[in-house]
């Protein structure tokens, strides 16, 4: 357990989950940022290329990534594009307390899934079994004290947390569960690409990843069924709504779901299991999910439905709520519980 200060890193802090991680961490009580690595952005202020930060980090500059830089530190989150924590986090490891990583590069625990998935063997796969899964209302025993943490991915936590309360209670069958879920463009980073323009995405809705998205192995891991995964691109900049279909096993009405996941959730300060049908502005800014279910006697279905903010319960937030658990501090430190609204 740590008290007192404790001295953190961000490699790749210029993308958004990066300037997520500096916006929250300034209002940690025992977390301060010590280095801020980048590559494109090396040499740049923090200040100059996201403004919002400019009150609280005037001064910060992106220093180029060294690992000698980051030796001795007791956090280091890793915020950088899928692929390239492999590398790094055998050289980086032993080097510091604890690893926080945002990317998918430790998330799924079979290296001949990364081959199908993500189209490239794992350069590190003796690590995988070493990483916590970052869903702290799902795997919290794991991550309280690890060192190595594999922060779960957007659509993977509002799919998990909407699905795994009924797969765990074997309310419904594991077999044949659909995950319908949408996300704002900054789910796809910094990066410019064609389809993220503004002139492609305004009053635009477009499915992507038709049978094959790389997180739906992902979601199957975290909820132990199987699932067929179609995210959806919304014109928004932030949330996520993932809309789930299984069928029930014991479940008759809705009153029965909604209490199944009031019971899974009523000692969770981030999950909000309401009646109403949950949307993504309700989560905006905060590290809240909401969750909400449906049994539907007509068709014989159950649904289930979950909004969040995927820059924070889905990257950001999660990572930071993952490291709290990691480091012996109060879980809820430094993070926003309410949304910005309107």
């Amino acid at each position: 357990m740590y008290s007192g200060r404790v001295d953190a890193g961000i490699v790749g802090a210029p993308g958004y989950t990066g300037a997520e991680l500096l916006r929250m961490l300034n209002e940690h009580p025992s977390l301060k940022v010590t280095v801020a690595t980048a590559d494109s952005h090396a040499g740049d202020r923090a200040a100059e290329l996201y403004p919002s930060l400019a009150a609280a980090y005037p001064d910060l500059v992106y220093s180029a990534t060294d690992v000698d830089r980051l030796d001795g530190l007791d956090l280091v989150f890793l915020a950088m594009p899928h692929g390239q924590s492999q590398a790094l986090v055998p050289e980086l490891a032993g080097r510091v307390g604890h690893l926080v990583d945002l990317a998918a590069d430790f998330r799924l625990k079979e290296a001949s899934l990364y081959p199908t998935w993500y189209g490239a063997e794992h350069r590190a796969p003796e690590w995988l079994e070493r990483f916590a899964f970052g869903i702290p209302e799902l795997f919290r025993p794991e991550l309280i004290g690890a060192p190595l943490v594999a922060a779960a991915g957007c659509y993977v936590t509002a799919a998990s947390l909407a699905l795994a309360p009924f797969v765990r209670a074997g309310a419904v069958e594991t077999t044949g569960i659909i995950v319908d879920a949408a996300s704002g463009t900054s789910g796809s980073g910094r990066g410019l690409r064609d389809s993220m323009h503004f002139a492609h995405v305004d009053g635009d809705f477009s499915a992507y990843g038709l049978l094959d998205h790389r997180h739906t192995p992902e979601i199957e891991q975290a909820i132990g069924a199987q699932v067929l995964f179609t995210p959806h691109l919304a014109p928004m900049t932030r949330g996520i709504l993932a809309t789930c279909y299984a069928r029930p096993s014991g479940l008759a009405t809705t009153a029965e779901a909604i209490q199944l996941l009031r019971v899974a959730y009523q000692s969770e300060p981030f999950v909000v299991v309401t009646e109403a049908s949950p949307g993504t502005k309700a989560t905006f800014g905060s590290n809240a999910a909401h969750v909400t279910a449906r049994v539907d006697p007509r068709t014989g279905w159950l649904v289930v439905l979950c909004a969040l903010d995927n820059l924070v319960k889905g990257a950001s937030g999660q990572a930071l709520q993952c490291a709290n658990l990691a480091l012996g501090l109060p879980e809820t430190a430094g993070l926003p519980m309410v949304a910005v609204y309107p």
